[in-house]
């Protein structure tokens, strides 16, 4: 028996850990191709960093589009990494509520790493475009032939726009399914990594038509694309570290439909007089409590705690996502005044 176990079975009498959390058969179904997906991400996207670094050239669109490539693996490895630590650790006496939060954490490590290579890259293209760099892209030979650098980088940068749209697509159909906030942003990168080779394509084509300027003008316009989404996901995993009330996946400031789903499920039980809900997001999954005052022809406690149990049961059958609410009955709702 492990450490952990012999902990556990010490302290079974004294403390209640929730349950383990086991998504419905359809789901878990998406979550494997999710999972599955995100590990041809990892191949293709190093395939890609090495395709590139090998056609960099003095092409600041390209060093910064490379950059962003070699970055966008890091929101597919910590959610690969955040599920094999989920998996092999159900709740216990030390961590009472499970290990949900560990995807709000890599959700904040892979957004925060997101903002700072943003913030660097904004700040190499606009110096590279305040000094007047002239960037050179010249020819090489290959098989006898004289070939333009420019084109091997075009190519290069094809190989990491068409993949990435039909990843990124995907990908974000599975994070709405499963309301997975780590899946949602690696979905967001990929889209990033098409529109920033497309945009370094532009800046290559600029240069070879002899327009300096559009080489940096391109690095820039992807970099501050880049320290935007990085400053929105960072920004968005804070709040939820902060309990923010949940929203929904796709938009941040519109509050999640299950708020309202379960008020009304209370609302409309005959031994319920009126409720009032607080909920948080820990991870894919809700956490809440919800306050009742009972009818008043709820006459015994055993009759009041066999109502709460059978709602309990009722309103987890509603969503998936509802995984641990407390029912708390109450005499009256305390009124929250703004300081």
């Amino acid at each position: 028996m492990s450490k952990l176990e012999k902990a556990n079975k010490e302290h079974s009498d004294k403390f209640l850990s929730t349950e383990a959390h086991e998504l419905p058969d359809d789901k878990r179904n998406k979550l494997k191709k999710a999972k599955k997906l995100e590990g041809v991400t990892i191949v293709y996207l190093i395939s890609v960093v090495i395709v590139m670094y090998l056609t960099l050239g003095s092409s600041q669109a390209m060093k910064t589009a490379w950059l962003e490539d070699t970055l966008s693996i890091i929101p597919a490895l910590v959610f690969l990494i955040a599920y094999s630590i989920y998996d092999k650790r159900p709740p216990d006496h030390k961590f009472q509520y499970g290990f949900h939060k560990v995807f709000t954490v890599a959700f904040l490590i892979g957004s925060f790493a997101l903002l700072l290579m943003g913030l660097y890259t904004v700040y190499d293209s606009a110096m590279a475009l305040i000094r007047a760099e002239h960037p050179t892209i010249g020819n090489t030979t290959m098989f006898g032939h004289t070939v333009w650098m420019g084109w091997l980088m075009i190519a290069a940068l094809l190989w990491s726009f068409i993949p990435a749209l039909f990843l990124g697509r995907r990908k974000l159909s599975y994070a709405k399914e499963l309301h997975n906030k780590i899946l949602f942003t690696d979905a967001n990168t990929q889209k990033a990594d098409w529109q920033t080779a497309g945009a370094a394509i532009a800046g290559i084509i600029g240069v070879g038509f002899g327009i300096w300027w559009f080489d940096s003008a391109a690095a820039l316009f992807i970099a501050l694309n880049i320290a935007k989404d990085g400053f929105l996901r960072t920004k968005g995993a804070i709040t939820d570290i902060m309990e923010q009330v949940p929203t929904e996946i796709d938009e941040d400031t519109k509050l999640h439909s299950l708020d309202f789903k379960i008020y009304e499920f209370f609302k409309e039980l005959d031994w319920v007089k009126d409720v009032r809900v607080r909920l948080r997001e820990n991870g894919a999954v809700f956490f809440g409590e919800v306050f009742i005052i009972p009818a008043d022809h709820i006459q015994t406690t055993d009759d009041l705690i066999g109502k709460i149990e059978q709602s309990y049961k009722e309103i987890r059958q509603i969503d998936w996502k509802i995984h641990d609410l407390t029912i708390q009955p109450v005499k009256g709702f305390k009124k929250v005044e703004k300081v």
